[in-house]
């Protein structure tokens, strides 16, 4: 229980830096919300190195993302995503209902503008986990109640 309050308090604070950097003239919401999500690939890059060294080598990118939903999420934000859901063509939807990092936040929709700022990081972790994996992919989420996120992942080719 520890080890999730520091983390959201690091989250917490990496984002108010990166927009404390932005209100000194640095760059602007977009430039901030992709230094985020810079950190969190590289971040999700080393974590999946770890997580895999005694893993099987994995048949398909369906079982790359079910460790992903599994193994993964339940390492970082400690449970498993609610769902997955696939249309066969590269394109999977990940859906966590009670996203971690947006529980701190107020349910209210007057919130709802400031979930890309906390979402970035996220991105970028399921991002570098599955570069790491040897699947180049976009990352991108969006929330519509808070705090259920939903992260869209699509597999380039």
């Amino acid at each position: 229980m520890a080890d999730e309050a520091l983390f959201q308090f690091l989250h917490n604070e990496v984002i108010q830096y990166v927009y404390k950097s932005a209100e000194n003239g640095e760059m602007e919401n977009g430039r901030c919300i992709t230094r985020l999500e810079n950190m969190g690939f590289r971040v999700g890059q080393g974590l999946i190195e770890r997580f895999t060294k005694d893993t099987a080598r994995f048949k398909d990118e369906l079982d790359i993302m079910k460790f992903i939903c599994k193994d993964f999420w339940t390492s970082v934000f400690k449970k498993q995503i609610d769902n997955l859901r696939t249309n066969h063509q590269g394109i999977y939807v990940l859906q966590d209902n009670k996203f971690r990092l947006l529980n701190q936040l107020s349910a209210g929709k007057q919130y709802l503008e400031h979930a890309p700022k906390y979402l970035a990081f996220s991105c970028g972790l399921v991002r570098g986990g599955l570069s790491n994996l040897g699947v180049k992919s976009i990352v991108t989420a969006e929330v519509s109640v808070m705090p259920a996120c939903k992260f869209q992942v699509m597999i380039q080719k």
